[in-house]
């Protein structure tokens, strides 16, 4: 069996707001193994990017961790103070985020913040070392004229180019692993899928782990071989990417994918009603059931618990057995 790389067992972030206590995750278990690639999906506001968060330990006040484990390589992030996981993030950790126009530095150039990244850890770099390693990672990500370009400031590039940068940073010291968050949300779909492109094949020349977050089943389906689903602050199911698509176990796993379009398949596509609720005041035993059409008395009263109904397949529901893909028919 392959190897555990990031193991998080009930974890429980919150956000303490005038308004009240925002449970963002509020008990999510799973974890991440050797060389493999995750999908977190979920609708926005499902806590995948507060998990990445986490796991960095760079979550924005006024939120912090207030229960659970997070291990990497056995060892207990949550226990570490801010000098250790400072070494940690970057060398073997790191993250790409959503929006690289506002995770990129205006007021300096390319050169200057991917040098940075790199000096930070290792205090000894010459300038002419930090140089040539800036080229380096410009050139693995296809930066066209790098030796130009590394001069230009982030409005200078396009938001292909730009989102380029933002993942040479993230693996300027080659970490172990890497969470993308949203990579590719504010591109087009050819400049999407030459993103996508590039970080699975940087993922297999660098054999890292990677974290895809995102809310489109259509990625998942590309660049993931497993698959977390969160709701609300919770994992509801876990499984193999292929498992998931064809053997949706979960009805709001079954929900997100009958909105996509499948040529496979003649089925009519659907929309989920309601919204994620108020994680304020979240609903009463499974927070999905005020959209769910099986839902019980039992589930209305009682959090289920993610139990493994297959090998590899685990699922938070006691309606399982009567998932099917909504509008599914035969050909």
């Amino acid at each position: 069996m392959t190897e555990t790389l990031l193991k998080i067992e009930g974890l429980k972030t919150y956000f303490f707001t005038e308004a009240g206590v925002v449970k963002a995750v509020d008990g999510i278990t799973f974890d991440v193994r050797k060389g493999e690639s995750l999908g977190l999906v979920g609708e926005s506001g499902s806590g995948k990017t507060v998990t990445a968060l986490s796991v960095l330990r760079i979550v924005p006040k006024p939120g912090r961790i207030v229960e659970g484990k997070i291990e990497f390589n056995g060892e207990n992030l949550l226990s570490k103070n801010e000098k250790e996981m400072q070494s940690m993030r970057g060398r073997e950790i790191a993250i790409i985020f959503q929006d690289p126009s506002s995770s990129l530095n205006p007021v300096y150039n390319v050169e200057r913040q991917l040098r940075d990244v790199l000096t930070a850890h290792e205090k000894k770099m010459s300038k002419e070392e930090s140089h040539r390693k800036v080229l380096e990672l410009m050139n693995l990500v296809g930066i066209p004229e790098s030796e130009y370009r590394m001069r230009e400031y982030p409005h200078q590039f396009s938001g292909g180019m730009k989102q380029r940068v933002a993942i040479a940073r993230a693996l300027a010291l080659q970490p172990t692993l890497l969470f993308a968050d949203e990579p590719t949300t504010a591109l087009d779909v050819t400049i999407q899928a030459q993103v996508l492109d590039l970080l699975e094949d940087l993922k297999k020349k660098m054999g890292m782990s990677l974290v895809m977050i995102t809310h489109d089943m259509g990625i998942i389906a590309k660049m993931t071989t497993r698959v977390v689903v969160m709701y609300a602050g919770n994992t509801y199911e876990i499984a193999k990417t292929e498992d998931l698509y064809e053997h949706p176990r979960h009805p709001y796993t079954a929900s997100l994918l009958a909105a996509v379009p499948r040529l496979d398949r003649k089925k009519t596509l659907s929309i989920i009603p309601g919204n994620i609720p108020n994680l304020i005041e979240p609903p009463s035993g499974c927070r999905f059931h005020p959209r769910c059409e099986f839902a019980t008395k039992k589930c209305e009263e009682t959090p289920p618990v993610l139990e493994e109904v297959e090998p590899d397949h685990f699922v938070a529901c006691y309606e399982w057995r009567n998932i099917t893909l909504k509008g599914e028919s035969s050909k």
